[in-house]
């Protein structure tokens, strides 16, 4: 039960967001970052919505409602991809693991129910899709860090080592049975695990001996706005596209049709990408919201801010034609300079003005 697996939490120093059962921290947030750089640390992901998607038109239909190509997709592949809506405006980045049966989606925290209401919209009478939401009976873990290779090959899954991105297998990890995909959620290394909410305490006590280092919410956060991965409320909202958010890898240009599709291919075909998200070393701390000025010019907008054990950090959506790497800019009364960050892909005729 995730009961159990909270009792487990607070014996390891867990301090918890209030009314809810996500550790925000373990009164080691310095550790579980050097663990992220030289080891390998565990970070508790089950607040994130987990939704199946089952029945005889699910491909297609996932197909016709995100970015990314599902019809190449077989079982034990995955990717990214992205719901976005007609104008393609982005509602959440999303994981899908296709299984025998279904696909399972790792959606972020607090879009279960709006995406699942989202797609029931689409469902007609003669589509063969069911959705269910099973958040509540499973739980998500990450292993995050270059050491997460040897901990996976020490469970008996060394062959998901080297193996693409979101590619995943159920194993047997003793009595438990978990489901295992290649990849963190963030840049650095790891894996994502699946398990059944009554195994959850178990697993986590397993990979916690075997020198997992537990990471809360807290560090989750600074690391994914250092590593640029955007959020919905955040850098994922209707104020915003998949490729202003850097999100190309997660967008098929060669399928058909599905929902956003025009604007997005109008947008890669002319050119048409007016904002880049953008990292923001800052020299003090920053409000998210706050503009981002070149002289008393405005060319964008601080969208998350974080401080870590290195300084001041921000992401910004930035116009295009103002600049990119290097670019000194002013964010309310700090002065910031713009920095590429990994999980973005840049557009090569920006990369060249910029160079």
């Amino acid at each position: 039960m995730i009961e159990e697996l909270k009792q487990l939490q607070s014996g390891l120093g867990a301090e918890f967001a209030e009314l809810s059962s996500i550790p925000v921290s373990f009164r080691n947030d310095a550790i579980a970052k050097q663990a992220v750089r030289e080891g390998v640390a565990i970070c508790d992901r089950s607040h994130w919505g987990r939704i199946l998607v089952s029945d005889g038109d699910r491909l297609r239909f996932l197909h016709n409602q995100t970015t990314n190509d599902f019809q190449k997709l077989h079982p034990g592949e995955g990717s990214d991809t992205v719901f976005v809506t007609p104008t393609a405006r982005t509602i959440d980045l999303v994981t899908a693991y296709v299984l025998e049966d279904a696909v399972l989606l790792l959606v972020s925290p607090q879009t279960c129910q709006k995406l699942i209401g989202w797609m029931d919209r689409y469902i007609f009478f003669a589509d063969k899709v069911k959705l269910q939401d099973i958040t509540s009976t499973t739980a998500t873990f990450s292993l995050i860090g270059p050491q997460s290779d040897s901990l996976i090959r020490q469970i008996g899954c060394e062959a998901l080592i080297d193996r693409p991105y979101a590619t995943h297998q159920l194993y047997n990890f003793g009595d438990l049975e978990v489901r295992i995909a290649v990849g963190s959620g963030l840049v650095s290394k790891g894996y994502t695990l699946i398990v059944e909410a009554s195994q959850a305490g178990s697993l986590w006590q397993e990979l916690v001996k075997l020198g997992a280092v537990p990471l809360g919410d807290r560090v989750w956060e600074q690391l994914r706005i250092e590593q640029g991965r955007p959020v919905p409320g955040a850098e994922l909202t209707e104020e915003y596209n998949p490729l202003e958010a850097g999100l190309w890898q997660t967008i098929s240009f060669e399928k058909g049709c599905y929902i956003g599709q025009e604007t997005i291919a109008r947008l890669n075909t002319y050119k048409g990408v007016k904002l880049q998200l953008w990292g923001v070393r800052l020299n003090a701390p920053v409000v998210a919201g706050t503009a981002v000025m070149l002289g008393s010019e405005k060319i964008g907008k601080l969208t998350s801010y974080t401080q870590t054990e290195t300084g001041h950090f921000g992401l910004a959506y930035i116009r295009t034609k103002a600049g990119g790497a290097g670019l000194q800019v002013q964010v309310g009364e700090a002065s910031g300079e713009l920095v590429a960050v990994p999980f973005v892909e840049y557009l090569e005729s920006v990369e060249g003005e910029i160079k």
